[in-house]
């Protein structure tokens, strides 16, 4: 027996739903880091898992991912005593502060 053309297209669409949703662990995009503005990381569709640690002390970063980033002073992604993180959104750029230091990590914030 043949299958309907809506019959296909639905199997499709349904495959191809489930295939997208297995991405979901990289997001979507990119993430420039610089150090005085020399590029020093261009990572693209990074995974949302974990901590990130930049090569050097980075001093901007823009975040052209789907997901909104968490950027740290330390390499481990912890925020040291006294201290926080700086939240960054969706499709946005942010620069050190002096007295905050460079940023040596992200991670991605939940969603």
């Amino acid at each position: 027996m043949r299958a309907s053309r809506s019959l296909a297209a639905l199997t499709g669409s349904a495959l191809l739903g489930i295939a997208l949703t297995a991405c979901q662990d990289q997001a979507s995009g990119q993430i420039v880091a610089r150090h005085n503005g020399r590029i020093v990381q261009n990572l693209t569709n990074p995974s949302v898992k974990g901590c990130h640690r930049f090569p050097e002390g980075i001093t901007q970063v823009t975040n052209q991912t789907q997901s909104s980033l968490r950027l740290y002073t330390t390499p481990d992604c912890t925020v040291p005593p006294g201290g926080a993180y700086v939240f960054l959104d969706i499709g946005a750029t942010d620069q050190v502060v002096r007295a905050t230091g460079l940023w040596n990590s992200f991670s991605f914030a939940p969603e």
